[in-house]
């Protein structure tokens, strides 16, 4: 059994979604690779998907009526345009048109409840951005059911189990296996590919949670944990691990064989490619994991095991990142104190902001944080 993760950038149109269904009906069932004989795939949102659904409700939350409303329909015009596109079959085009229209008028619901509550919490933030991962779900799952493989769309919120750590979710994991076995197990064996939304899961009580950045390559580690993989491919727009930015170092070069550790080490100092938190569960179960690049699939990739080959050819690596904002939180006088630091990284946890790095020197009044671009404008109004 091969776990296959697909990221926003390998499934973000038409095209890249017919791709997507070309790549796992390649893999499956292969007759010279037993292996394959079992394919699960996890999908995430469409790229760019989550960031408009988080701006909607940021904007819900401030009273901006218009703007949401405006994401909403564009949400609505992307997911019917994909839906036309791909699927042929009146049947199958009707009711997946019709279950992107229920989700996003849904969606819109959503946005009024934040509206009125004039307040952006966790657990809404949470609710809000799993749309995406839903949506992409019932439409891959169409599709490759209209090229002639049984296919079910399966959320993760029946299966992956988490605390109510909102935004950041953990998962429990002998909820999660159990519930893996209990109904991901039975379709392998009859025969059909479970295609499941990445990056969400729920609380004991059923309430939707996200499991935070690198949630989807997360997700399918639990789930290839939870389900015995032989492997879990990660699919992404990169030749898998690479020893520089080849944007920066065009001669940079794919790292074919890695150990955990070594893979750990990378990710941790910021390896975009591939989240820390992803290895974790496949550690405790010895799954092999392989990042490969869902524009160049015959490419291997890099291949993430506990022992790799004593033949391998060993590489330095340089890591780097971009589209970054440095942002110092401070006072004027001499009434800066510790706790003013842990109340604003607190803060800045609850609305949601993922804060890459902070640092305070005794010798200054200040706090400096480093986060994405993107949320720039939300943590100063934070």
């Amino acid at each position: 059994m091969i776990v296959h993760k697909f990221g926003g950038t390998s499934a973000g149109d038409a095209p890249r979604l017919a791709s997507v269904a070309d790549m796992v009906l390649t893999h499956h069932n292969q007759a010279d690779d037993p292996i394959s004989a079992q394919t699960v795939v996890v999908v995430s949102a469409m790229s760019g998907v989550t960031n408009r659904l988080i701006s909607g409700a940021r904007a819900a939350a401030e009273g901006r009526d218009s703007v949401y409303r405006e994401i909403k329909a564009a949400l609505l015009t992307r997911h019917l345009d994909v839906v036309e596109t791909l699927l042929t079959r009146s049947r199958e085009r009707l009711d997946v048109g019709g279950l992107v229209e229920d989700q996003l008028h849904e969606l819109e619901r959503f946005y009024r409840s934040i509206a009125m509550l004039g307040e952006l919490t966790p657990r809404g933030s949470d609710a809000v951005t799993s749309f995406g991962e839903q949506l992409s779900c019932s439409v891959l799952a169409a599709v490759l059911r209209e090229r002639g493989v049984r296919a079910q769309a399966v959320s993760a919120t029946d299966l992956i189990v988490t605390d109510d750590s909102f935004g950041a979710a953990m998962p429990r994991v002998e909820a999660t296996r159990q519930h893996l076995q209990e109904q991901i197990a039975p379709l392998l064996d009859r025969g059909l590919i479970p295609v499941i939304t990445g990056f969400v899961a729920a609380t004991e009580t059923g309430v939707t949670t996200t499991l935070g950045r690198g949630g989807s390559d997360f997700s399918a580690a639990i789930i290839g944990a939870g389900l015995d993989a032989d492997e879990v491919w990660i699919w992404s727009d990169v030749d898998g691990i690479l020893t520089a930015d080849p944007n920066l170092v065009p001669q940079a070069r794919t790292l074919t064989e890695l150990s955990y550790a070594e893979a750990s080490d990378l990710a941790y100092f910021g390896a975009d490619v591939l989240h820390p938190k992803t290895i974790r569960p496949l550690i405790e179960r010895g799954i092999p994991l392989r990042i490969v690049n869902s524009f160049n699939p015959g490419h291997p990739g890099t291949l993430i095991v506990e022992s790799p080959g004593a033949d391998r050819v060993l590489l330095p690596s340089i890591i780097s990142t971009t589209g970054l904002s440095l942002i110092a939180i401070g006072s004027v006088d001499d009434s800066w104190a510790l706790q003013m630091a842990a109340r604003a990284l607190q803060k800045l946890s609850e609305a949601g902001v993922d804060v890459l790095m902070f640092s305070q020197s005794f010798s200054e009044h200040s706090l400096n944080l480093i986060v994405r671009e993107q949320d720039q404008g939300h943590c100063l109004k934070t």
